[in-house]
């Protein structure tokens, strides 16, 4: 989550920024730019307010119509959606927080990763994609970056406001209750540990897990894959973050950043601020880190408070296990060794720093991923790359696909900025475990899409609509399973939404120029592999000339797909080439690398006709290839294609 150009931005707000500027520099008025807004900001910095006490219910039932675990954003929408729809709910925190908000609260990641619709309303701006729960939250806070007191109050506000919700804090652990038959699974209710050390079992109709982490599926039985686990690259996960905070961000020194970004940025979108944001700063990039092995710096996102200080997201820490709160603590400290040198560094690389102080580091580390649920659909990046909808849809998202880096030797990725896709109901239902919804960054999306769909507006979207489901579900005395197959259904909870403030209307975007190409079912599977990137203007340079070196690192890329039988060295078919990135390639030479990967013998034969007789490699593959002395990348994307689909067919 984070800000445009620094691979966790919307590409989409920038147009505005520009013009913004143009206009403040015609007036001489730059003083004034800090206070320049993105579109859907709703409202800027304020007084500082007293942080409302949270308490839990004093008579918790022992039974309820729906119970969410999970006080982040996601649960609260979804307690206060169940509420609504006259559901007794109880939400439930296991985190020992004194406050709602979760990993916006408590995490201090005070910056929302919007999601705008790319059709313009009646204004001529970009509205906000996900209405409902998530708006009428967001119209209490500051902007995109709020006060983090803002925002708790906001949150639990809303939750004191519906008479149909209990709340249950600081219990020392929460197991869903499991009826079993022979084949079926299904969560009835909760049994917590409270803080006084008392169990007490409460059940439920309907139970909808909203932690970070997928934590009661996992124990219900839940299938999902780990990190980067459906990459292949089961050890990798994207970096941790320790957000920090500085003091003496006075109104002063805010307009002073808008004057020096003003200044610098020339136009080229390095850097960007508004009223309550800014983003940005790139020679942080160039951090030499103390702790080299767990530590990289990234640009500053930084999110205004309403007391001057700010919250920042930028420091990066690696090989930190989510589950262990050992290793969580072990990154904790990690951060707090780090950050004064960090501090120097960004006082020597921008003046305008000098007399901030580091005040702090936040309660709980932003853990980007950890588990990806198994559900009745999983949301996969060509469901993002050509803005599909969904019949069956809950939620919109619009978020850039942006990976974070996995090491210190990782630079991320902007895999691709879709306009506009749709969250399907079936990717909160679990395969097999019935009773329950999983909602936010653990529901049911491959590893590249998640990148763009862990944002909080889906979230909470997902949430509402898991919500407005268990009332849907119990009434009609139906499954979740049941309800995710049912196209009659699904439109009554579509409707239900759509009157409580969504906007899930369906939609038809026209298909961009790239999935017109003649290579397109290539780019497809490369990008399915993590082979190929777009970034912020989805540029896939399908008709620019590939070259040796390319597609060497291509070759090497699926090995881990299929590491039994991909053994040989594709390399070894250019052994004394100098400077491979440098030298065109031709169709013979790319054959030879794939056979030379596949250890297959061309002695009999040519690299080409062997691939194509054992089905590596088709016809019409070769025939679409105009100039066979030197491929495009797009022609190199085919040939992956073809080689991919045969490894997958081969027994």
């Amino acid at each position: 989550m984070g800000r445009a150009g620094y691979s966790t931005g919307n590409a989409k707000g920038w147009l505005l920024a520009v013009i913004a500027l143009v206009l403040v520099a015609a007036v001489g008025a730059a003083a004034y730019w800090y206070a320049v807004k993105k579109e859907g900001s709703s409202g800027g910095k304020t007084a500082s307010k007293a942080l409302m006490e949270v308490k839990s219910s004093k008579d918790i039932k022992n039974s309820y119509d729906v119970i969410v675990v999970g006080t982040d954003p996601e649960g609260v929408a979804a307690a206060v959606s169940a509420a609504r729809n006259g559901m007794k709910t109880l939400l439930v925190d296991g985190k020992d927080r004194t406050i709602l908000g979760g990993l916006m609260t408590e995490g201090w990641l005070n910056s929302i990763d919007m999601n705008y619709d790319p059709a313009k309303g009646m204004l001529g701006k970009h509205d906000i994609m996900n209405k409902g729960i998530f708006s009428e939250w967001y119209g209490q806070i500051e902007g995109d970056s709020f006060d983090i007191t803002t925002a708790a109050n906001a949150f639990y506000s809303m939750v004191l406001k519906e008479k149909n919700i209990d709340l249950l804090m600081k219990t020392k652990s929460i197991e869903p209750s499991i009826a079993k038959t022979t084949d079926k699974t299904t969560v009835t209710g909760i049994t917590v540990t409270k803080a006084d050390g008392l169990k007490q079992s409460i059940q439920a109709k309907a139970v909808i897990d909203a932690t970070q982490d997928g934590d009661i599926g996992d124990l219900a039985g839940v299938a999902f894959t780990h990190g980067r686990e459906d990459l292949a690259d089961v050890k990798s996960r994207m970096a941790v973050t320790a957000v920090f905070r500085l003091t003496n961000i006075t109104p002063e020194r805010w307009k002073q950043f808008g004057k020096t970004i003003l200044a610098e940025d020339k136009g080229q979108l390095k850097y960007g601020i508004n009223e309550m944001s800014l983003w940005g700063f790139d020679k942080m990039q160039d951090y030499p880190a103390v702790n080299k092995e767990r530590v990289r710096m990234r640009g500053l996102n930084g999110g205004r408070q309403n007391d001057n200080t700010m919250l920042v997201n930028a420091l990066q820490i690696f090989g930190v296990d989510p589950f262990d709160p050992k290793s969580k603590q072990e990154a904790q400290q990690i951060a707090k060794d780090e950050l004064p040198h960090v501090l120097a560094y960004l006082k020597k690389s921008y003046p305008d720093f000098e007399g901030v102080e580091l005040d702090g580091i936040a309660p709980e580390l932003y853990v980007r991923e950890s588990r990806h649920m198994v559900g009745e659909y999983r949301l996969s990046i060509i469901d993002l790359l050509e803005n599909r909808d969904q019949w069956d849809r809950i939620a919109f998202g619009g978020y850039p696909v942006d990976i974070q880096r996995t090491s210190p030797t990782d630079n991320g990725a902007v895999v691709i900025d879709p306009d506009k896709y749709a969250i399907p109901f079936r990717s909160i239902v679990p395969l097999k475990v019935d009773g329950l919804l999983v909602v936010g960054r653990a529901a049911s999306y491959d590893t590249l899409p998640h990148g763009s769909a862990r944002v909080i507006p889906v979230g909470m979207a997902e949430g509402e609509a898991a919500g407005a489901a268990a009332k849907i579900a119990i009434d009609q005395n139906m499954t979740f399973r049941q309800m995710s197959a049912s196209k009659e259904t699904i439109a009554k909870l579509q409707d239900m939404l759509n009157k409580q403030g969504m906007d899930l209307k369906p939609y038809s975007l026209k298909p961009a120029p790239f999935m017109e190409n003649k290579s397109y079912e290539g780019l497809k599977t490369a990008i399915s592999l993590g082979l190929a990137t777009g970034g912020y203007k989805n540029e896939f340079s399908l008709d620019s000339a590939s070259n040796q070196q390319r597609m060497i690192n291509m070759l090497n890329g699926i090995r881990k797909f299929k590491p039994a039988v991909l053994t040989g060295n594709p390399a070894a078919v250019i052994p004394n080439e100098k400077e491979p990135q440098k030298q065109p390639l031709s169709l013979d030479i790319a054959a030879g690398m794939i056979a030379s990967l596949l250890k297959l013998d061309i002695s009999k034969g040519d690299a080409i006709s062997v691939l194509q007789s054992k089905g590596y490699l088709t016809k019409q593959t070769v025939d679409g290839i105009s100039k066979k002395q030197e491929l495009t990348n797009g022609d190199t994307y085919m040939l992956i294609h073809d080689a991919y689909k045969q490894l997958n067919a081969a027994k």
